[in-house]
């Protein structure tokens, strides 16, 4: 009796010893990040620096991250789907693209939602955020993560024309990303909105094929744009951000630890990447005035935030799928 019960504490052991060997030697499971963001731009830069270091430390080595930046893997237009098949596991993404796929996210996408950096931290990376980004993980199939601050988006002209009011920008061809939030938001404006894909914009300005753009401040040093541009018109249209969002169907195959320890990684390079974005701003408006020569304009913003809102709210194939009462909330919040 006693041989046989040393026999089955042996085997016993034997299996749990197996099960240890096994998990502590398995590969890690991949998450694939894709990006069309440079090195040098502070929601890249965390990734490599903060991200995937935390990460993968959270994770107990049960998950790795490799990140692919500068259209690598897809190019613009086709990262957000190719994330949603499975191509890739994780992206940027944002309302403008979403909203695609989701018609309720056009509200989101919409200029002057946002009255400055805080207001949008405060909804998005909020109880209410939490809420929006759950409801897009079951409607699209991608789930954000939080919002990444990238800077207020302003509007840069090739020429020395100065834009100070809507009045300005009358049959001005603007660069806008190639979708349906984004050519409404450039009609909002009071431009001709031209999509072109981010990697071929340096072209469209040098060759007249647009005559402006519409980005942040990093957006102008990662395409090197000040190069070809001499104005810079701070009217702050939009406050930018990423949205770091992964594939609905990996996210249900972690398990709780490793969610978390995903969430957790991807705070704390919020927090990061907010620090260095705020920093590069202020550097980045010092360097194309004084070393490029770019002028600077402060523009009537209330005079574009009244345009911009007046064209959403008159135009009722716009704001069919926006959910008023959410809209009104969200501007409440910024008091």
């Amino acid at each position: 009796m006693k041989q046989k019960n040393s026999f089955i504490f042996i085997a016993v052991l034997a299996a749990v010893l197996f099960s240890f060997s096994s998990n502590a030697w398995a590969a890690p499971k991949k998450i694939i990040f894709t990006t069309v963001s440079l090195p040098n731009v502070s929601y890249t830069k965390v990734l490599y620096t903060v991200v995937k270091p935390e990460l993968e430390k959270l994770s107990g080595g049960t998950l790795s991250l490799e990140i692919f930046d500068s259209s690598k893997l897809f190019s613009q237009d086709d990262e957000l789907p190719a994330v949603i098949k499975g191509n890739a596991t994780m992206c940027y993404t944002d309302a403008t693209w979403l909203a695609d796929y989701m018609p309720s996210m056009k509200m989101m996408a919409a200029g002057y939602l946002f009255s400055d950096r805080a207001h949008m931290d405060k909804v998005l990376n909020g109880a209410l955020g939490k809420k929006m980004f759950a409801d897009v993980a079951k409607k699209v199939g991608v789930r954000p993560l939080g919002a990444y601050y990238i800077g207020a988006r302003h509007i840069a002209m090739r020429s020395t024309k100065t834009i100070t009011k809507p009045e300005d920008l009358k049959g001005v061809k603007l660069r806008t990303p190639n979708s349906s939030a984004w050519l409404s938001l450039g009609k909002a404006l009071g431009a001709n909105p031209v999509p072109i894909a981010f990697s071929e914009l340096y072209t469209a300005l040098q060759t007249g094929t647009v005559d402006g753009l519409e980005n942040p401040l990093g957006g102008i040093d990662e395409g090197s744009f000040f190069e070809v541009i001499k104005t810079i018109s701070l009217n702050g249209h939009m406050i930018g951000a990423v949205w770091p969002a992964i594939n609905e169907k990996f996210w249900q195959g972690l398990t709780q630890a490793q969610q978390t320890a995903v969430v957790k990684a991807f705070e704390k390079g919020m927090i990061a990447n907010e620090k260095l974005a705020v920093a590069d701003e202020k550097a980045l408006l010092k360097k194309y005035q004084d070393k490029y020569g770019i002028k600077i304009v402060k523009p009537d913003v209330n005079a574009f935030k009244k345009r911009v809102r007046a064209y959403y709210l008159s135009d009722k194939s716009i704001t069919q799928d926006w959910d008023m009462d959410l809209y009104k909330q969200i501007i409440g919040m910024s008091k």
